[in-house]
């Protein structure tokens, strides 16, 4: 089985958190330039500090964060 890229992982949980109202885009503080990117780009990758600190405005369990950074670290 393929592993899953960071932008599937990100955009499963970006979209679970959008759905149930636990952030805004605009909370999430992702420029415009970068979330096209991630749309976009297949391998597109935030910086470590960005992926902690949206892991931290999304409630993300060490777990779901864990796993966005280590598949950040893949790309």
């Amino acid at each position: 089985m393929k592993e899953m890229t960071f932008k599937n992982i990100f955009f499963r949980l970006y979209d679970k958190k959008i759905s149930d109202g636990t952030i805004t885009f605009s909370q999430l503080g992702i420029s415009k330039m970068d979330f096209t990117r991630l749309c976009m780009e297949e391998n597109f990758v935030l910086d470590e500090e960005t992926i902690i600190r949206i892991s931290d405005t999304m409630n993300l369990t060490e777990e779901e964060k864990d796993e966005l950074l280590k598949a950040a670290e893949r790309s």
